[in-house]
C-alpha cells in the first residue's frame, strides 16, 4: 500500500487564494485616497463629450392666443395709471375743488356762534326778597306773614282798601315751601321786623306791605320778602358773575399742619365755602371737601385771618359767596 504525501496548506496559501490580482489592487491606504478625492475635487477629470442621439419634437405653442398680446395690456396699464394719477393731481390743485372741500370740512362743525342771539348777561339778585306799600306816610306796621305759595295772585296788605272785592283770594308771598321765616303770633298781616304802630302797608310801592315794591313784603324789590329782590327769601349773599365781581384776597395766612397729619405725613386740599362780606371779611365759612387728622379745622383758622377786597356790584361793594382751596403740603 502506497504511502500517500499530503501538503498541508498554511496561512499565505489561504490569503493567496482569498485576495485575487483585481482586489489587491484597491488595497491603497486611506491617504492617499483622501488625497485623490481633494485633488478631483479641486480639478475634476475632463469626460468625453456627450453624444446625444435625441432630437427634440415640437409641440402645439398653448400660449399662441396671449402671445402677441403682452407687451400691449401692459402697455395698457401703465396708461390707465398714470391717468388716473394725472387726474387726481388735476382735481386737487384746482382752486374750485379747494375752496369746496373747505366749506365741506366746515360744515362737519359749523361755527354758529354769529347766529346766535346775543343775550345780556342775568344780573344776580341778593338771595330773592321782596317789598311793597302802598305810599302811606307812616312806616308798614309790624304783623305776620302770609302764606307762602309758588305763584302771587293777591298781595298781601295791613290795611285792605277794597274790602269787597269781587272774587276774594288769599294773600300769598312767593318763596320756596321749605323758606325760613320769621313767626310772629300775631292775627293781622304785617311786616314781622317791623315796630309795633298803627296799621299800614307802608312807604313803598306797587301792593304788598314794606318799603319796598311789587307785592311783597320788605324792603326789597319783587313778592317775596326781605331785601332782595325776584320773589323767594332776602338777605342772602351775590353769585360771582352777572355783573358780580369777584373778592380779591389782600392778605394771607398759611395754614399750620396738626400734629396728627404730620406723623402721618399726609397731604391733600381743603375746600371751604366763604362768604367774604361788604367789608372784605370772610364768615360763615364751611368745609365743603374735607381732609381730616385735624387739617379741616387748621383750614378754618387760617382764613378766618385772611382779608379780602369785596366784590363789587354797580360799583358797590356787596357780600359774595366762593370757594377756596387750602393746600396742606409737606416739604
Amino acid at each position: 500500500m502506497a504511502e500517500q504525501h499530503m501538503t498541508v496548506p498554511t496561512p499565505d496559501d489561504h490569503l493567496d487564494r482569498l485576495l485575487s490580482p483585481d482586489i489587491q489592487s484597491l488595497g491603497i491606504p486611506w491617504y492617499k485616497s483622501l488625497l485623490q478625492a481633494v485633488k478631483e475635487m479641486i480639478h475634476p477629470p475632463k469626460l468625453p463629450p456627450l453624444d446625444i442621439t435625441s432630437k427634440p419634437v415640437p409641440v402645439q405653442d398653448i400660449w399662441g392666443f396671449y402671445g402677441g398680446q403682452g407687451k400691449r395690456a401692459g402697455l395698457s396699464s401703465v396708461l390707465i395709471h398714470a391717468s388716473v394719477i394725472a387726474l387726481l393731481f388735476i382735481i386737487g390743485t384746482n382752486k374750485t375743488v379747494q375752496q369746496a372741500v373747505r366749506e365741506q370740512v366746515t360744515l362737519i362743525a359749523p361755527d354758529l356762534t354769529p347766529y346766535m342771539p346775543k343775550t345780556p348777561p342775568k344780573l344776580q339778585t341778593m338771595g330773592g326778597g321782596g317789598g311793597g306799600g302802598d305810599r302811606s306816610p307812616t312806616p308798614a306796621s309790624k304783623g305776620k306773614l302770609p302764606k307762602i305759595a309758588l305763584k302771587q295772585f293777591t298781595p298781601p296788605a295791613a290795611v285792605i282798601r277794597n274790602p269787597d272785592p269781587k272774587l276774594p283770594v288769599e294773600p300769598t308771598i312767593v318763596a320756596p315751601p321749605d323758606a325760613q321765616l320769621p313767626q310772629v303770633n300775631m292775627a293781622q298781616l304785617g311786616d314781622p321786623l317791623s315796630k309795633m304802630g298803627i296799621p299800614s302797608n307802608g312807604t313803598g310801592s306797587g301792593a304788598g306791605i314794606g318799603s319796598g315794591k311789587n307785592g311783597g313784603v320788605g324792603s326789597g324789590n319783587g313778592a317775596g320778602f326781605g331785601p332782595g329782590s325776584g320773589g323767594g327769601v332776602g338777605g342772602g349773599v351775590y353769585r360771582i358773575g352777572g355783573g358780580v365781581s369777584p373778592p380779591q384776597l389782600l392778605f394771607k395766612v398759611e395754614p399750620e399742619y396738626s400734629e396728627e397729619a404730620r406723623k402721618a405725613k399726609f397731604q391733600g386740599t381743603v375746600v371751604l365755602y366763604v362768604e367774604v362780606d361788604e367789608h372784605g371779611n370772610p364768615r360763615n365759612l364751611k368745609v365743603i371737601r374735607p381732609l381730616g387728622l385735624g387739617l379741616d379745622q387748621k383750614a378754618i383758622e387760617a382764613v378766618e385771618k385772611w382779608r379780602f377786597k369785596p366784590g363789587l356790584k354797580d360799583g358797590k361793594p356787596v357780600a359774595v359767596a366762593a370757594t377756596i382751596e387750602v393746600n396742606f403740603r409737606l416739604l
